[in-house]
């Protein structure tokens, strides 16, 4: 499928049973929840799908499920976030095999590159398909900035099309749109800045809290892009307390008890991870609840 970087983009949790195996069926009621809210595209094995847990074989298994299920829907994206240069580029070639319409790269994350580096990196994964690439720009969490002068060339290639704007710098995405108008497409990658991004021009949002709250966060993206401010601040006004549940170390836990008191999943983690208790399991829980008891009703 075609991919124009445009609207919210869930990054998808991955679903386990309590013992750790995938549990396939509530992958894919996930997806058609998705799909049902008018997202845009998918976006697999990110931090959220809990990717640094996941073979290789799990990865491209479900790549192929969530592709065969959606039948042509929606477009799939596949993150790629490896340490060694080959193995990206097989990541890249197997994830077009697989189906994915796209890719999501991220830097290398045990090795920080000078600027040559990082080009060149970007350049050998990119040119190895023909799938359009987003690049994840997070140097908060991954210590890899991601400059313009760096897009200055990775925009060469054609395949390069779109950024994950990660920064938490809300001035870049005016920065980058300034620099390169829609040759550059800007997803704002951070929940909490997101209206903000979407009034400076961002042109679509990879999400999280949208796992739990599908149909809010396509209305917050929609209302915005309609010009109707009133009702976006409104919305996300009551949303920022969930929002800020994804920027915290245990963004995956906190979302996936989010999906299970939303009835979209559940929270099985794999370990490292552990299931959250105590304090901190009933603050979250508190902040979850009073979202639901408060939710608005979207026209």
């Amino acid at each position: 499928m075609e991919m124009n970087w445009t609207g919210v983009y869930p990054a998808l949790t991955t679903k386990f049973y309590p013992g750790g195996g995938i549990d396939l069926g509530s992958c894919l009621r996930g997806v058609d929840a998705q799909v049902e809210a008018g997202v845009s595209g998918l976006i697999l094995s990110g931090t959220l799908g809990e990717a640094s847990v996941l073979s290789t074989d799990e990865k491209r298994s479900l790549t192929r499920e969530v592709v065969r299920h959606l039948n042509g829907r929606l477009p799939v994206v596949v993150n790629i976030a490896e340490g060694a240069t080959d193995e990206a580029v097989r990541r890249a070639a197997e994830a077009r095999d697989d189906g994915a319409s796209g890719l999501m790269i991220l830097p290398p994350m045990r090795y920080t590159g000078d600027h040559r580096e990082l080009v060149a990196f970007f350049k050998e994964v990119a040119s190895a398909t023909s799938l359009p690439v987003m690049i994840y720009n997070n140097p908060v969490d991954y210590k890899t900035l991601v400059t313009p002068e760096v897009f200055d060339e990775l925009l060469q290639l054609d395949q390069v099309q779109a950024v994950k704007e990660s920064t938490r710098d809300v001035s870049n995405v005016t920065r980058l749109i300034g620099r390169y108008g829609d040759r550059l497409k800007v997803l704002c990658g951070v929940d909490t800045l997101a209206l903000e991004s979407f009034l400076l021009g961002a042109h679509g949002w990879v999400a999280g809290l949208v796992c739990a709250f599908p149909r809010e966060s396509v209305a917050l993206f929609n209302l915005a892009r309609a010009g109707r401010l009133a009702e976006a601040v409104a919305l996300y006004r009551w949303f920022m307390p969930l929002l800020e549940l994804d920027i915290h170390p245990k963004l995956v836990q906190y979302i996936k008890l989010a999906e299970q008191m939303t009835g979209l999943g559940t929270e099985h983690v794999r370990k490292p991870r552990l299931p959250l208790e105590g304090e901190e399991r009933e603050r979250i829980q508190a902040i979850i609840r009073k979202g639901l008891e408060t939710r608005p009703s979207l026209a």
